[in-house]
């Protein structure tokens, strides 16, 4: 398995230009932090944005903060696209699918999601169409889309003696799902974190992509290797929780505030939520999205009420 769709209907297809090789991340580090916040999934949402740098604030000194893509999604007006872009270029940037599909015309490939079978049609149609519309937006945004279009799809970076592998998807993939909390905890999927571990030389990825969050710690040749998927940090990932979540990877823990964290070789890789302004935020996405629209039908209840998906799926061991 390696969480690269085959199908290639748009919204469904992966791009042979969102591929990349497992050993790309074989490289000396980028950057080096002794904290790192990995911001994935925001969505266009700026009051997430805002409690973000509430929480980098607390920190005894700055974080390194990486968006790793999909930092667009729902921020359709011009005010709000514009807003999210600028904050989140003053930072180290990945593109997502989204970004990438913003900065092009139709490639082909919809939104870029390369949704899995269990997302129904009618999801990916909607998604489809919702970024055909931020599209709209963006077109207009010339310079924006040009930073979208150069920005890179994968990053390495050095926390304390932990080498971290920074994507959006997956080891092999901008939009694949190998990374998802159910192929992390499938046996026969085993084989491929083997190699991908091998072939990167990293000790943690981190990425999102998947819009449900997952930490997994397994041991390949003797050496532990996590893997941290943090979500969404622009809207809940769990059941009755109006937070989003990023991952913070440290030389030191976070005490009292981590739902849920692991640690290897002296670095602490833990899942933080982001509480953000929900009744702000339900507005602005309503003022977007408002009933009826492809936005609203697909992602209102979850906005409002979370998936159903507990801390207890996100944490699971694999059997």
């Amino acid at each position: 398995m390696d969480g690269i769709p085959t199908d290639d209907r748009p919204g469904r297809t992966c791009p042979l230009s969102y591929r990349y090789p497992a050993n790309v991340f074989n490289r000396p580090p980028s950057l080096s932090a002794d904290v790192l916040y990995v911001v994935g999934g925001l969505y266009g949402n700026l009051p997430a944005l805002d409690a973000l740098s509430m929480l980098a604030a607390r920190e005894a000194k700055p974080p390194l903060i990486v968006f790793n893509g999909d930092f667009n999604w729902f921020n359709r007006d011009a005010a709000s696209f514009a807003a999210i872009n600028k904050r989140v270029l003053e930072h180290v940037a990945l593109r997502g699918n989204v970004e990438t599909e913003l900065a092009g015309e139709d490639s082909g490939a919809g939104c870029g999601c390369g949704y899995p079978d269990d997302v129904s049609d009618a999801e990916v149609e909607r998604s489809n169409a919702i970024l055909q519309e931020l599209r709209e937006t963006a077109r207009t945004y010339p310079a924006i889309r040009a930073r979208l279009e150069a920005l890179p799809m994968h990053e390495v970076v050095q926390v304390g003696a932990a080498r971290v592998g920074i994507v959006h998807g997956d080891a092999e993939s901008l939009a694949g799902w190998g990374f998802a909390h159910d192929q992390l905890d499938d046996p026969a999927n085993r084989r491929w974190l083997k190699k991908v571990f091998a072939e990167s030389g990293v000790d943690v990825f981190a990425s999102s992509h998947t819009c449900l969050p997952a930490l997994r710690s397994f041991e390949f040749d003797g050496a532990p290797r996590i893997i941290v998927n943090n979500g969404a940090a622009g809207m809940p990932n769990f059941q009755g929780i109006q937070a989003g979540m990023i991952t913070r990877i440290a030389i030191a823990p976070l005490p009292g505030e981590a739902l849920f964290g692991v640690s290897t070789n002296g670095t602490y890789v833990d899942a933080v939520q982001l509480p953000y302004d929900a009744a702000r935020w339900e507005n602005e996405f309503l003022s977007n999205w408002p009933a009826g629209s492809p936005g609203h039908l697909s992602y209102f209840q979850r906005i409002r009420q979370g998936p159903r998906f507990t801390p207890g799926q996100a944490f699971a061991r694999p059997a």
